[in-house]
């Protein structure tokens, strides 16, 4: 086998393992870790990588992509909590920076393939849902496109984590089982306030119940998302976060929980992996949040240019702006979008 692949490697378990899969399968094997962020995580996770690569006997070389994260990445996801939304970073970055510049730099190496250690399986250009749904990552992926699905490889989506971790033990990766547990966003090595207080300039102004009534105040808006019950700061709770008016600066909250749910969403930047709009209405699985339950919705294309709407046949809780409603039929992941 000629082909040549450019495996992403973070220094982590799982990449390590794709990479070290790669090369037992006789691929020409190059590794590549993206330079993002001036961070100790990235910086240990860089000399993690190179060891594995010294390990499998591979090529190494490092891409410095860190402008153009901040500028796509860390920047959209400023801006989102700026105009009062949630955004996932993660879903953009594997569109903008791991299946976006890197894939076209890859292929500047003379690549026939990007890999991965994405838990995701892909047949036919159809992307799946990983054997270990526990640790599936497909939800991240729903921006993808069959351009560039034809040029991916996820070795370890077969795996489960227990398996991938005992081909680490037998491909002589012992030393990755030791390392510390990834951060939840790469680029915020502590608490996603903290960040958003570093980086945002926020205004303190009132929270009010569903019935208007004024009840203290909030510390700036960003600091909140929707179904937030912790932090508030009111007594008599609990109370939690029902909504942000963000043009009059007001935070609104209910000590009804069951005002959190609804039946109804809207979405924006809708991608279908096939590349076709399939015929709707459409019934299918939704997530709305990366570990949220599946959900029985049906989607339909709204008047209103490039917008759809996803009624479900249960209330869903703090459905949130800025994150992605994600589509399944069976294992088969069908596309997604932005929740407006």
């Amino acid at each position: 086998m000629n082909k040549k692949v450019a495996c992403l490697m973070s220094g982590g378990l799982d990449s390590s393992v794709a990479a070290a899969l790669l090369k037992r399968a006789g691929f020409n094997l190059v590794g590549v870790f993206l330079r993002l962020a001036d961070l100790p995580n990235f910086k240990e996770g860089e000399k993690r990588a190179k060891k594995v690569a010294k390990i499998l006997k591979i090529p190494f070389l490092f891409l410095d992509l860190k402008k153009e994260f901040k500028k796509r990445i860390i920047n959209y996801f400023l801006e989102g909590y700026k105009r009062g939304v949630t955004p996932n970073p993660c879903v953009v970055c594997n569109k903008e920076i791991k299946f976006g510049l890197f894939l076209k730099r890859a292929f500047k190496l003379d690549a026939d393939y990007l890999a991965t250690g994405h838990y995701v399986r892909l047949r036919q250009r159809k992307l799946l849902k990983a054997k270990d749904k526990e640790k599936d990552q497909s939800y991240f992926l729903w921006m993808l496109t069959q351009k560039e699905l034809k040029r991916i490889l996820f070795p370890i989506g077969n795996y489960t984590r227990e398996e991938v971790r005992n081909l680490a033990k037998e491909l002589g990766l012992p030393s990755l089982l030791t390392t510390s547990k990834s951060v939840e966003i790469c680029f915020i090595p502590k608490t996603i306030e903290g960040f958003l207080r570093d980086h945002l300039k926020t205004k303190i102004g009132q929270i009010l119940d569903v019935k208007g009534k004024i009840l203290a105040e909030h510390q700036g808006l960003p600091f909140y998302t929707i179904g937030q019950r912790k932090r508030i700061g009111l007594s008599g709770g609990p109370y939690w976060v029902l909504g942000k008016d963000f043009k009059k600066n007001i935070l609104i909250v209910s000590k009804n929980e069951k005002d959190l749910y609804k039946k109804e969403l809207i979405i924006k930047n809708i991608n279908w992996i096939s590349g076709k709009e399939p015929r709707l209405p459409l019934k299918a699985m939704i997530k709305i949040r990366y570990r949220h339950h599946l959900a029985l919705a049906v989607i339909r294309k709204n008047l209103k240019p490039a917008t759809y709407n996803l009624r479900f046949s249960r209330p869903q809780r703090a459905i949130t702006p800025g994150q992605s409603a994600v589509f399944y039929k069976g294992s088969e992941l069908l596309g997604g979008g932005i929740i407006c």
